[in-house]
């Protein structure tokens, strides 16, 4: 048997990928789960955190982030298939994090991933998936890179074809930005993507919305009050909006009408947020 790797993820917005991982365990181990990563429980394990299970009734805003984290998961699964099936080939995951995508799909022959993050974050997740003899569908290129500078050209070489459509997805990511840093990862994303691509994201409100309050009451969950001081707003203005106005056609997708489409109730989720896709 393999020795599962002891490396700690690094704290910060990289550690916040451990709680990400730990949903979808979660989720995985249902009997009528809407997705399977097989792969989360050993994320959780071997960053530690799973010898700091939480106890007692969850707070709202924490069974709110578990029930959101899982239906977008969903969503985003069912929404980069039907792209590489439509013949985005190329499937681009800025701030992957603990992402699995790759190995645990269903992808039609010659898709070709590009994954990218923080060093540390693609050092501790390599290690995990090379414990587990983990093997992607397909080739499978990873980019330590910082997001908020120039990695259009570490892209082009490894690999990715701009003449070609690619399927992008920024998950759970924008919001740890300033809106000037989303805008310019926008345009990288926009100068990239050729037509017939697909782009997704999460666009949640943070502190340049926002900047007197957390969005949640910290005293009634520290661990989330941690990652709301993380966040920064993300865009200023509304993606769609943004999407429309330079080349692409864009729409939202309400996610309290998803978790009913997905068989979890009325009630499982507010319609408060939701998440956009385009199309170039």
């Amino acid at each position: 048997m393999r020795r599962m790797s002891s490396e700690r993820i690094p704290e910060g917005v990289g550690r916040t990928a451990i709680g990400v991982a730990r949903v979808r365990a979660l989720e995985s181990a249902r009997p009528d789960r809407l997705f399977d990563d097989p792969y989360a429980a050993a994320f959780v394990a071997a960053s530690g955190a799973a010898t700091r299970e939480r106890t007692g009734e969850p707070s709202p805003g924490l069974r709110d982030m578990v029930r959101h984290l899982t239906i977008r998961t969903r969503f985003f699964d069912d929404h980069l298939l039907d792209a590489a099936r439509s013949g985005c080939t190329q499937v681009v995951l800025p701030g992957a994090g603990l992402d699995t995508r790759a190995f645990r799909l269903d992808w039609p022959p010659g898709t070709r991933f590009f994954e990218l993050d923080t060093a540390p974050v693609l050092a501790f997740k390599e290690r995990v998936l090379a414990d587990l003899g983990a093997v992607p569908a397909g080739p499978r290129a990873t980019l330590a890179v910082d997001l908020r500078e120039d990695w259009a050209d570490e892209l082009t070489g490894a690999g990715f074809d701009p003449e070609l459509p690619g399927a992008w997805l920024l998950e759970g990511l924008l919001v740890y930005l300033e809106s000037a840093e989303v805008a310019t990862l926008l345009d990288t994303v926009t100068g990239l993507a050729a037509p017939g691509s697909r782009l997704a994201l999460t666009h949640g409100r943070g502190r340049s919305e926002h900047p007197d309050r957390i969005p949640a009451a910290p005293e009634s969950d520290p661990g989330l009050a941690a990652v709301y001081e993380l966040w920064r707003g993300g865009l200023a203005e509304d993606p769609v909006a943004w999407l429309d106005r330079h080349g692409w056609q864009a729409e939202r997708h309400d996610r309290a009408e998803l978790a009913r489409e997905y068989g979890r109730g009325a009630d499982y989720l507010t319609p408060q947020r939701s998440f956009v896709t385009a199309r170039r």
